[in-house]
């Protein structure tokens, strides 16, 4: 059993209850940090981070340093990091701490403002960055005792298990970021709903369908279409998609949300839970995606790419981009200034490059190639 001198047991307790706190809230570092330097009479330290790609050390939390000892860190000594100088010391070996003594490191950086020694525990460590705890004592104060090893020693378990529930909270959160940016700029209405059909996340589009309000609204938090049968239609696709068996059970669900006066949305069910799709949308506990997109809504067509991708001719495409807004081909020949043979021989052109046969597969392809996302809106 290790013999802790420093700190009492209720004491560490509540000081490794601060440690996990700081994997919620990181500003909390500098407070514990100095906490521990307390404890370990130490008159300074900190979380420091190596960043081996770059070759830099950065402070993000630490106390007690003059700034012209961390700049020297950062100008001077980065490329030598901290935690891989080998400066933790223990005087039950006098030799050890005799070549501490003389090392560069110690008579260049340490020395010159007033540190007498310092300990460093490395606390995480990838391919590109290392972070670990560091602390040290002035030329006042005596050197670090076994005693105090042993201290930072049952803190550094704690320690790491604080910084990578941190990292990979802050993983999270970027990546739940980036999601919503993704959802953000669907042209369809994205409304990612809990097990009891409660809306936990709804995108940009949904919001403006929901402000619209001539086809759906939320009501207690839920999506309530405001035709009666679409109302249960919706609800019962909804329970059928939240079942634990709905991935092995459930095809592809549609359901049909008229509005009070003509149009309205297809609504396509998704569900989330026992797929890999949960792992992404965990972040927004989902159980169930419904995509709400107008039939007739005009998105954005990939004319060049598209035009590339199967070798067409400016001519072809010009021809292709009139008759998929539903021109005939007499509308389309009068708008672009051609004949109607002239329309039909650049229809089978297109036929051939791109392995169609017919108008209606020829317009299906397009549409097919349209990315679901909605144009931006000019700035103002």
């Amino acid at each position: 059993m290790i013999d802790l001198e420093v700190i009492s047991a209720e004491e560490l307790t509540n000081l490794i209850g601060s440690i996990y706190n700081c994997a919620l809230d990181p500003q909390r570092w500098q407070s514990t940090c100095q906490q521990i330097a307390e404890f370990s009479r130490s008159t300074a330290g900190g979380i420091f981070v190596h960043d081996l790609r770059h070759v830099q050390n950065k402070q993000p939390f630490v106390f007690g340093y003059q700034p012209e000892f961390l700049q020297m860190l950062e100008n001077h000594y980065a490329e030598n990091s901290m935690a891989a100088a080998s400066i933790g010391s223990n005087n039950d070996d006098r030799r050890e701490r005799y070549q501490l003594l003389e090392t560069r490191f110690f008579q260049e950086v340490l020395k010159p403002y007033g540190l007498q020694d310092m300990v460093c525990f490395p606390m995480v460590q990838t391919a590109e960055r290392m972070i670990s705890l560091h602390a040290s004592r002035s030329e006042n104060e005596p050197d670090f005792q076994q005693r105090d090893l042993n201290f930072f020693k049952i803190l550094s378990p704690h320690v790491c298990r604080a910084l990578a529930i941190s990292e990979m909270l802050d993983i999270r959160t970027a990546r739940s970021e980036m999601l919503e940016n993704t959802l953000d700029g669907l042209v369809a209405g994205v409304f990612l709903t809990a097990r009891d059909g409660q809306v936990v996340y709804l995108n940009h589009a949904a919001e403006c369908q929901i402000k619209m309000g001539n086809a759906i609204h939320l009501v207690n938090n839920r999506i309530v279409p405001t035709d009666l049968a679409a109302r249960n239609a919706l609800a019962k696709a909804m329970e059928e998609a939240a079942r634990d068996d709905a991935v092995v059970n459930m095809g592809e669900h549609f359901v049909a949300i008229p509005a009070g006066f003509g149009g309205g949305y297809i609504a396509t069910l998704l569900p989330i839970e026992n797929t890999r799709r949960h792992g992404i949308l965990a972040s927004f506990a989902a159980s169930v995606a419904v995509f709400m997109q107008d039939p007739v809504q005009a998105t954005c067509i990939p004319g060049d790419a598209f035009a590339k991708l199967h070798g067409l001719t400016g001519g072809e495409l010009r021809v292709l981009l009139a008759l998929s807004q539903g021109l005939s081909g007499t509308e389309a020949a009068d708008i672009l200034g051609i004949s109607e043979p002239t329309i039909r021989t650049h229809l089978q052109h297109m036929f051939s490059k791109t392995g169609t046969s017919k108008q209606l597969d020829l317009l299906q392809l397009l549409h097919h190639s349209t990315p679901p996302i909605r144009t931006l809106e000019p700035a103002h």
